[in-house]
């Protein structure tokens, strides 16, 4: 039987609320009242990661609303709010008037973000006001199956959730088991430990040529210790190689231009070797002198340090490769190393498989999606392919 839907709107189904930030001397970073979101600065893959809170505020987020970017270039990026939240201008919270469909509404949301976007940034500075939410074109089935088709992609949400959480628990873990190595260490300058340290390429960017074009990283794609390569732009072919500006599995890859940037840092965790841009520095591991898998390990905790190295004025800070060179890091010898690199690898190995798993569900969840708000596959359909999918996942295991 077929599903019949209604042409409606996203305040049919949803409330929205737009941020005001509170003023300057009710703000913190001392964790006294509410935590306050501004922007997409501290969102995470899921989650925000708060860095300032707010003891008097007027409009606030709630469990289980969308977070929404409204203004600035990163306009349509989404979170989910795990607790309450004062937002400030750039956020808008949007809530499912029906909790159970909180995932269906995301979904109308998501179907409908590229022609939001297109008509936000038509202006000078992208703002997405909202009468432009509230008034998102939606098509509506019936309050049961909206619940189902939420049910469905909350099933495929949380387990992507969970493979990120595994995932960032693997490093928490290998992180404590070298803080505990290293905590009587000596130190040494980090150029001890490099075979070589060297900003990413210049990329010209495809245009459509003849070339088949190759991925090229930007510093998008590093925060929090890891790599986004979705978030990658396409290259032309280089005429000749650099191979100091290419990624290969253990390297180390820092952010170095741009205050607020600048200082990321993350592991390239993949076999296939990737290009990076000239906005990124690449640091190799000299295995004579570590194993490779350490060598990040040694660093992530100096992202502090790393952003204190800069030059130049605000706005326009640089990190040069021989400044990195000069950072100070543990100093452990090949047989001190040589345990703990076994663990790092098996959990770094773990971790590896949990994004991998969760870019998979993520892509179902992408695929059925248009499919389920449209009415082109039943949702009982949609349901035996997920199951399958969860179940692949847990005999994988």
């Amino acid at each position: 039987m077929s599903v019949v839907f209604q042409e409606g709107v996203l305040s049919d189904i949803a409330r929205v609320t737009m941020g005001q930030s509170p003023k300057k001397e009710f703000v913190s970073s001392t964790q006294e009242g509410l935590p306050l979101l501004n922007g997409p600065t501290e969102f995470g893959s899921s989650h925000p990661t708060p860095v300032q809170w707010s003891t008097s505020f007027s409009k606030t987020a709630e469990p289980g609303d969308i977070l929404f970017c409204v203004r600035g270039s990163t306009t349509g990026r989404m979170n989910w709010a795990d607790q309450q939240y004062a937002i400030g201008r750039g956020i808008a919270s949007i809530s499912a008037i029906n909790p159970q469909e909180r995932h269906f509404v995301r979904a109308a949301i998501d179907l409908v973000l590229p022609e939001l976007l297109a008509a936000a940034t038509g202006s000078t500075f992208p703002n997405v006001s909202r009468l432009q939410l509230s008034e998102l074109p939606v098509a509506l089935p019936s309050a049961a199956v909206r619940t189902e088709i939420s049910g469905l992609l909350g099933a495929l949400d949380d387990k992507i959730e969970s493979n990120l959480r595994v995932r960032n628990l693997c490093r928490d873990l290998g992180g404590n088991l070298v803080a505990d190595t290293v905590r009587s260490a000596p130190s040494t300058q980090l150029e001890h430990y490099t075979a070589s340290i060297s900003r990413g390429v210049t990329p010209q960017y495809y245009k459509d040529e003849d070339a088949s074009p190759v991925l090229v990283l930007n510093q998008k794609c590093i925060r929090d210790g890891w790599v986004t390569p979705e978030l990658a732009r396409l290259m032309t072919p280089r005429a000749r190689e650099k191979s100091q500006a290419i990624a290969r599995l253990d390297d180390l890859l820092v952010n170095s231009t741009g205050q607020g940037t600048l200082g990321r840092l993350a592991r390239w965790d993949s076999d296939d070797p990737i290009y990076v841009d000239s906005h990124v520095t690449v640091v190799k591991a000299d295995p004579r002198r570590i194993y490779p898998v350490l060598m990040p390990y040694l660093v992530f905790p100096l992202q502090d340090e790393i952003e204190h190295m800069a030059t130049g004025s605000t706005g326009q800070t640089e990190l040069s490769p021989s400044r990195l060179a000069q950072l100070n890091v543990p100093l452990l010898s090949l047989e001190e190393q040589r345990p703990l690199s076994a663990r790092l690898v098996a959990l770094e190995a773990q971790a590896h498989y949990c994004q991998v798993q969760s870019l998979k569900l993520t892509e179902l969840r992408d695929a059925l999606l248009p499919e389920l708000m449209s009415g082109r596959m039943r949702v009982d359909e949609a349901g035996c392919l997920v199951s399958e999918a969860l179940d692949e996942e847990v005999a994988d295991v």
